[in-house]
């Protein structure tokens, strides 16, 4: 059973207007590189030019900050969903 990634509307422009893309990924970073192979560009916009996952970006597993968790190297089993919510600002 693979992997989900709900991806969030602002980036669904490089996942021809998929809302949710599966993946067989191991890892949270080996799923932003699998998203990367198949969609073009959208690593550039998740992590920066170490391959962490940029401050304004927010990515859960099951409804957890992977930041409280391995970050990127948070492993992933069949059936969960990955979460990228990028953070809004404004005032």
């Amino acid at each position: 059973m693979p992997k989900k990634i709900r991806i969030p509307t602002p980036l669904r422009k490089l996942t021809n207007n998929e809302e949710l893309v599966e993946v067989n990924a191991p890892t949270v970073g080996e799923a932003i590189a699998e998203l990367q192979s198949r969609f073009p560009g959208i690593a550039e916009r998740l992590v920066d030019e170490r391959g962490e996952v940029r401050r304004f970006v927010n990515v859960y597993v099951n409804e957890e900050d992977i930041r409280f968790l391995k970050n990127r190297e948070t492993p992933l089993k069949d059936g969960d969903e990955v979460s990228i919510i990028p953070a809004i600002a404004g005032g």
